[in-house]
Protein backbone atom coordinates (compact mmCIF):
# COMPACT_ATOMS: atom_id res chain seq x y z
CA UNK A 1 0.00 0.00 0.00
CA UNK A 2 2.75 2.37 0.54
CA UNK A 3 3.96 2.01 -2.82
CA UNK A 4 1.02 2.69 -4.33
CA UNK A 5 0.42 5.53 -2.61
CA UNK A 6 3.94 6.68 -3.47
CA UNK A 7 3.46 6.02 -6.98
CA UNK A 8 0.05 8.42 -6.92
CA UNK A 9 2.05 10.92 -5.23
CA UNK A 10 4.64 10.50 -7.39
CA UNK A 11 2.32 11.06 -10.23
CA UNK A 12 0.02 13.77 -8.30
CA UNK A 13 3.77 16.06 -8.12
CA UNK A 14 4.05 15.61 -12.35
CA UNK A 15 0.61 16.45 -13.11
CA UNK A 16 0.24 19.44 -10.62
CA UNK A 17 3.59 20.95 -12.17
CA UNK A 18 1.32 21.44 -15.67
CA UNK A 19 -1.35 23.70 -13.86
CA UNK A 20 -4.03 24.22 -11.50
CA UNK A 21 -6.60 21.67 -11.01
CA UNK A 22 -10.28 22.24 -10.92
CA UNK A 23 -11.56 19.72 -8.36
CA UNK A 24 -14.90 18.30 -9.53
CA UNK A 25 -15.19 20.26 -12.55
CA UNK A 26 -16.75 18.92 -16.27
CA UNK A 27 -17.52 22.36 -17.81
CA UNK A 28 -15.95 20.70 -20.57
CA UNK A 29 -12.48 19.80 -22.49
CA UNK A 30 -10.41 21.86 -24.38
CA UNK A 31 -7.62 19.57 -25.75
CA UNK A 32 -5.72 16.22 -24.57
CA UNK A 33 -2.39 15.59 -23.03
CA UNK A 34 -1.37 12.34 -23.90
CA UNK A 35 1.15 11.03 -21.87
CA UNK A 36 3.67 8.24 -22.35
CA UNK A 37 6.53 6.60 -20.17
CA UNK A 38 9.65 4.60 -20.56
CA UNK A 39 9.60 1.96 -18.00
CA UNK A 40 12.96 1.49 -17.79
CA UNK A 41 13.32 4.99 -16.50
CA UNK A 42 10.61 4.51 -13.56
CA UNK A 43 12.61 1.06 -12.76
CA UNK A 44 15.60 2.87 -12.18
CA UNK A 45 14.99 6.10 -10.66
CA UNK A 46 16.22 6.39 -7.56
CA UNK A 47 14.04 4.89 -4.72
CA UNK A 48 12.10 2.53 -6.66
CA UNK A 49 11.46 -0.86 -6.37
CA UNK A 50 9.81 -2.10 -10.28
CA UNK A 51 8.02 -5.62 -10.65
CA UNK A 52 6.63 -7.11 -13.43
CA UNK A 53 3.03 -8.35 -14.36
CA UNK A 54 2.08 -11.80 -13.90
CA UNK A 55 2.41 -11.86 -17.87
CA UNK A 56 6.14 -11.30 -17.60
CA UNK A 57 7.90 -8.50 -18.62
CA UNK A 58 6.21 -6.56 -21.96
CA UNK A 59 8.25 -5.75 -24.94
CA UNK A 60 10.60 -2.97 -24.88
CA UNK A 61 8.68 0.04 -25.68
CA UNK A 62 7.10 3.91 -24.08
CA UNK A 63 3.60 2.86 -22.61
CA UNK A 64 0.63 4.96 -21.45
CA UNK A 65 0.99 7.02 -18.50
CA UNK A 66 -2.20 8.45 -18.74
CA UNK A 67 -5.01 10.91 -20.82
CA UNK A 68 -5.76 14.02 -19.40
CA UNK A 69 -8.35 16.18 -20.17
CA UNK A 70 -7.38 20.14 -20.32
CA UNK A 71 -9.65 23.12 -19.73
CA UNK A 72 -9.43 27.06 -19.51
CA UNK A 73 -6.19 26.36 -17.93
CA UNK A 74 -6.96 23.84 -15.56
CA UNK A 75 -6.67 19.82 -15.64
CA UNK A 76 -10.23 19.00 -14.00
CA UNK A 77 -9.92 15.64 -11.95
CA UNK A 78 -12.19 13.20 -10.18
CA UNK A 79 -15.45 14.84 -12.02
CA UNK A 80 -18.87 13.27 -11.03
CA UNK A 81 -19.43 9.49 -9.49
CA UNK A 82 -19.45 7.39 -13.03
CA UNK A 83 -18.53 3.83 -11.67
CA UNK A 84 -15.72 1.98 -13.54
CA UNK A 85 -17.34 -0.90 -15.48
CA UNK A 86 -14.77 -3.45 -15.64
CA UNK A 87 -16.82 -5.67 -17.91
CA UNK A 88 -16.27 -2.72 -20.44
CA UNK A 89 -12.46 -3.23 -20.85
CA UNK A 90 -13.22 -7.04 -20.93
CA UNK A 91 -12.11 -6.74 -25.19
CA UNK A 92 -9.44 -4.28 -24.66
CA UNK A 93 -7.76 -6.22 -21.64
CA UNK A 94 -4.53 -7.78 -23.94
CA UNK A 95 -4.18 -4.07 -24.95
CA UNK A 96 -3.82 -2.62 -22.43
CA UNK A 97 -2.08 -5.06 -20.40
CA UNK A 98 0.96 -4.47 -23.35
CA UNK A 99 0.41 -0.45 -23.89
CA UNK A 100 -0.97 0.91 -20.41
CA UNK A 101 0.70 -1.85 -18.05
CA UNK A 102 2.12 -0.64 -14.32
CA UNK A 103 5.41 -1.93 -12.70
CA UNK A 104 4.35 -0.71 -9.66
CA UNK A 105 4.68 -2.87 -6.25
CA UNK A 106 2.62 -4.40 -5.24
CA UNK A 107 1.14 -5.28 -8.55
CA UNK A 108 -2.17 -3.35 -8.71
CA UNK A 109 -3.34 -4.64 -12.01
CA UNK A 110 -6.75 -2.98 -13.38
CA UNK A 111 -6.64 -1.03 -10.55
CA UNK A 112 -3.99 1.99 -12.60
CA UNK A 113 -7.15 1.61 -14.90
CA UNK A 114 -9.59 2.28 -12.43
CA UNK A 115 -7.54 5.18 -10.56
CA UNK A 116 -7.00 6.64 -14.20
CA UNK A 117 -10.62 6.94 -15.26
CA UNK A 118 -11.88 7.71 -11.87
CA UNK A 119 -9.63 10.47 -12.11
CA UNK A 120 -8.92 11.66 -15.28
CA UNK A 121 -11.92 10.35 -17.80
CA UNK A 122 -14.49 10.85 -15.66
CA UNK A 123 -13.56 14.75 -16.58
CA UNK A 124 -13.32 13.75 -20.58
CA UNK A 125 -17.00 12.25 -20.15
CA UNK A 126 -18.68 14.94 -22.24
CA UNK A 127 -16.81 13.35 -24.91
CA UNK A 128 -15.76 9.96 -24.02
CA UNK A 129 -17.19 7.33 -22.32
CA UNK A 130 -15.35 4.65 -20.66
CA UNK A 131 -14.48 2.37 -23.39
CA UNK A 132 -14.27 5.13 -25.65
CA UNK A 133 -11.94 6.64 -23.37
CA UNK A 134 -9.59 3.77 -23.15
CA UNK A 135 -9.97 2.69 -26.91
CA UNK A 136 -9.07 6.76 -27.79
CA UNK A 137 -5.97 5.77 -25.55
CA UNK A 138 -5.00 2.74 -27.02
CA UNK A 139 -5.43 4.72 -31.04
CA UNK A 140 -2.93 7.56 -29.98
CA UNK A 141 -0.44 4.91 -28.65
CA UNK A 142 -0.64 3.43 -32.18
CA UNK A 143 -0.36 6.85 -33.71
CA UNK A 144 2.80 8.14 -31.72
CA UNK A 145 5.16 5.77 -31.66
CA UNK A 146 8.27 7.49 -29.79
CA UNK A 147 10.55 4.57 -29.61
CA UNK A 148 10.44 4.27 -32.99
CA UNK A 149 11.10 8.42 -33.63
CA UNK A 150 14.31 7.99 -31.37
CA UNK A 151 15.37 4.95 -33.34
CA UNK A 152 15.58 6.82 -36.71
CA UNK A 153 17.50 9.72 -34.94
CA UNK A 154 20.40 7.20 -33.93
CA UNK A 155 18.70 7.64 -30.00
CA UNK A 156 18.01 4.11 -28.42
CA UNK A 157 17.74 2.86 -25.05
CA UNK A 158 21.58 2.10 -24.17
CA UNK A 159 22.36 3.95 -21.11
CA UNK A 160 24.22 6.47 -22.86
CA UNK A 161 23.42 9.84 -22.86
CA UNK A 162 21.75 12.40 -25.33
CA UNK A 163 21.38 15.91 -25.67
CA UNK A 164 17.35 17.07 -25.01
CA UNK A 165 17.86 19.07 -27.89
CA UNK A 166 18.30 15.77 -29.87
CA UNK A 167 15.28 13.46 -28.38
CA UNK A 168 13.26 16.89 -29.13
CA UNK A 169 14.26 17.09 -32.51
CA UNK A 170 13.59 13.57 -33.33
CA UNK A 171 9.91 13.49 -31.82
CA UNK A 172 9.18 16.91 -33.60
CA UNK A 173 10.37 15.91 -37.72
CA UNK A 174 8.38 12.22 -36.75
CA UNK A 175 5.20 14.21 -35.48
CA UNK A 176 5.40 17.92 -36.74
CA UNK A 177 4.70 19.28 -33.32
CA UNK A 178 6.96 19.71 -30.15
CA UNK A 179 7.04 17.69 -27.19
CA UNK A 180 7.24 18.14 -23.39
CA UNK A 181 9.74 15.89 -22.03
CA UNK A 182 10.10 14.66 -18.19
CA UNK A 183 12.95 13.16 -16.70
CA UNK A 184 13.78 11.74 -13.49
CA UNK A 185 17.04 10.81 -11.97
CA UNK A 186 18.67 7.95 -11.48
CA UNK A 187 20.55 6.14 -8.52
CA UNK A 188 23.89 8.33 -9.67
CA UNK A 189 21.95 11.12 -9.98
CA UNK A 190 21.76 11.40 -13.60
CA UNK A 191 18.82 13.31 -15.67
CA UNK A 192 16.93 10.12 -17.43
CA UNK A 193 14.13 10.29 -20.01
CA UNK A 194 10.65 9.46 -18.56
CA UNK A 195 7.90 10.64 -20.01
CA UNK A 196 6.87 12.36 -23.22
CA UNK A 197 4.04 14.08 -23.93
CA UNK A 198 2.20 15.50 -26.63
CA UNK A 199 -1.09 17.39 -26.92
CA UNK A 200 -4.51 16.43 -29.19
CA UNK A 201 -7.29 18.39 -29.93
CA UNK A 202 -10.38 18.37 -27.58
CA UNK A 203 -11.94 14.95 -29.62
CA UNK A 204 -8.68 13.55 -28.70
CA UNK A 205 -7.83 12.61 -32.40
CA UNK A 206 -5.60 15.61 -33.69
CA UNK A 207 -2.23 17.03 -32.45
CA UNK A 208 -2.21 19.89 -31.65
CA UNK A 209 0.46 22.63 -29.75
CA UNK A 210 0.00 21.95 -26.14
CA UNK A 211 -2.21 24.84 -25.01
CA UNK A 212 0.18 24.50 -21.51
CA UNK A 213 3.79 23.92 -20.75
CA UNK A 214 5.26 23.45 -17.38
CA UNK A 215 7.25 27.23 -16.86
CA UNK A 216 9.95 28.21 -14.41
CA UNK A 217 10.99 24.88 -13.71
CA UNK A 218 13.32 22.24 -15.63
CA UNK A 219 12.68 18.61 -15.22
CA UNK A 220 15.83 17.51 -17.86
CA UNK A 221 19.11 18.44 -17.45
CA UNK A 222 20.69 19.39 -20.83
CA UNK A 223 22.22 15.74 -21.67
CA UNK A 224 19.61 12.87 -20.49
CA UNK A 225 20.25 9.04 -20.33
CA UNK A 226 18.09 6.94 -22.11
CA UNK A 227 18.38 3.83 -19.33
CA UNK A 228 18.54 0.22 -21.01
CA UNK A 229 14.83 -1.80 -20.39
Amino acid sequence: MAKLQGSIMLKLVMVLSFSVFALGSNSGVGAFYFVQQWLGSYCTQKGTRCCYPPTGKPSPDFTIYGLWPYNNGNFPYNCGSTSFDEALLKPLQTSLRKSWPTFTCPQIGRKFWVHEWNKHGTCSKSVLGELAYFKRALNLKNKINILQALARAGIRPNNQLYSLKSVKRAISRAYRHHPFIACNRDSQGNSQIWQVTMCFDKTATRLIKCPYLPKGRNFCGSRIKFPSY
